[in-house]
C-alpha cells in the first residue's frame, strides 16, 4: 500500500451495466499517491476502461466512493475535472480537422489563455515528433502519429492527473518510444498517471505500482518487481498475469 496520502482513493466501487450478463466492477478498492505511474491491468472484461470512464468523469457509477485530491468526485466533478487530462482508447480528435486546429479548440475547452496556448501546441508538437505534420488533416495520420495526437491534446493543459487508456495500442516501434518517455518525463514533473494496457513489458518498465483486476474485481496489487518475486524469484508479469488471470481467450 502506498505511505502517502493518495490523490486518488477508491472505495468499494461498483457499476452495472443495464442488461450486462455480470457485474463491470464489483467492490473495487485502488490508492494511487500522487507523482506515480500506476497500471491498471487486466484481460479484456475486466473492468479497466470502465474503471478510468468513472475516474474521469464520463460515466457513473452505482455504489462506493472515490476521493480525488482529497474531495468526492460526484460532489466535485466539475471542479475536479479541470485537473484531469484524458488520452481514450478511440482516437478522440475531429479527422476532418487538422491537429492544430484540434488543438485549438481544446485549448479552448479548457480555458488555456490565447497567448499561452499557442505557445504551449509548439512545445508539445516538439516534443511529440509532429511539429511537421500539423496541418495536416487527422485523417491522413497513421496509427502512430494519432496515437501521439491523442496524447497531445489530452496534456494540452498541463493536468496534475493523466489518464491513458491504452495509450500504445497498435503503433509502430518509434511511436511508443516518444510516448513511453514522455509519461515517463511527464512522472519526472510531478503529474500522476493512470495507464491501462496489455503491453505487460510496458507496464513492468514505467509503473510505479500495478494493480492487476479481473470480473471487476483486484486481485493482485503492488510494485511489478515486488509482485512477481513474491509469486516466483525470477518470473515476469506476464506469467504472473497468466497465473492470476487464466489462459482462456477473452474475446
Amino acid at each position: 500500500m502506498p505511505t502517502q496520502n493518495p490523490i486518488i482513493q477508491i472505495n468499494g466501487l461498483k457499476k452495472i451495466y443495464k442488461k450486462a450478463h455480470q457485474i463491470a466492477l464489483d467492490g473495487l478498492d485502488l490508492s494511487i499517491c500522487k507523482g506515480e505511474v500506476f497500471g491498471l491491468l487486466g484481460p479484456n472484461g475486466a473492468g479497466k476502461t470502465t474503471t478510468i470512464s468513472i475516474l474521469c468523469g464520463l460515466i457513473n457509477f452505482d455504489h462506493g466512493q472515490i476521493q480525488i485530491q482529497q474531495k468526492d468526485l460526484k460532489k466535485n466533478l466539475h471542479e475536479l475535472k479541470k485537473h484531469f487530462g484524458v488520452a481514450p482508447q478511440e482516437i478522440a480528435l475531429y479527422g476532418r480537422l487538422t491537429l492544430r486546429e484540434n488543438l485549438r479548440y481544446f485549448a479552448k475547452i479548457y480555458e488555456v489563455g490565447k497567448t499561452e496556448f499557442e505557445s504551449r501546441i509548439e512545445e508539445i508538437l516538439t516534443l511529440l515528433g509532429l511539429e511537421n505534420k500539423a496541418d495536416q488533416l487527422i485523417d491522413t495520420y497513421s496509427g502512430g502519429m494519432k496515437r501521439r495526437a491523442n496524447l497531445a491534446a489530452a496534456i494540452l493543459h498541463k493536468p496534475e492527473i493523466l489518464y491513458l487508456d491504452e495509450p500504445t495500442v497498435g503503433v509502430d516501434v518509434q511511436s511508443r518510444k516518444v510516448i513511453l518517455d514522455y509519461i515517463l518525463q511527464l512522472k519526472q514533473e510531478g503529474t500522476t498517471v493512470v495507464y491501462t494496457s496489455h503491453y505487460l513489458e510496458e507496464a513492468e518498465k514505467i509503473c510505479d505500482r500495478i494493480a492487476i483486476i479481473d470480473h471487476g474485481k483486484k486481485i493482485a496489487e503492488g510494485k511489478p518487481g515486488e509482485l512477481t518475486e513474491q509469486n516466483e524469484p525470477g518470473t515476469n508479469l506476464e506469467k504472473l498475469f497468466i497465473e492470476l488471470t487464466g489462459s482462456a481467450l477473452r474475446d
